[in-house]
């Protein structure tokens, strides 16, 4: 009796999970679409809303999403508008500032060009 019911608590929490991932999704792109009217605040809004959700129910944001918003104040990052992104080939790195706060965060993209390297030689190798 008691594992079948940790069964269909298991399942609800799943669905729950599902359910949060979706939104999470939905909301980061409404978040996008209010960013580009303009409308700032009602982006960083649907964020904080975001991350609650994803808190709540113990859910990542991806990674795609997760890289537009800001570590320190919480906002949505979109070049040009909330944020400035430059390549730095020298360190083989992403550098995003955000104009609300001033915060620097930084990704690495040298992995990505070793991969593809490889691929290429690979496919070139085979022929």
């Amino acid at each position: 009796m008691v594992s079948r019911r940790r069964k269909r608590k298991d399942i609800l929490k799943e669905e729950q999970r599902k359910i949060a991932k979706e939104r999470i999704e939905i909301l980061m792109k409404l978040a996008e679409m209010e960013c580009k009217r303009g409308n700032l605040e009602i982006a960083n809004d649907l964020v904080k809303l975001a991350r609650r959700i994803g808190m709540k129910l113990n859910v990542k944001i991806p990674k795609e999403f997760k890289r537009r918003i800001c570590r320190k104040c919480y906002s949505y990052l979109y070049p040009g508008i909330s944020c400035r992104v430059r390549i730095n080939s020298n360190e083989k790195r992403v550098e995003i500032k955000c104009f609300n706060c001033g915060y620097r965060n930084y990704y690495g993209y040298g992995r990505e060009i070793k991969e593809r390297r490889r691929a290429k030689f690979i496919s070139k190798s085979l022929k």
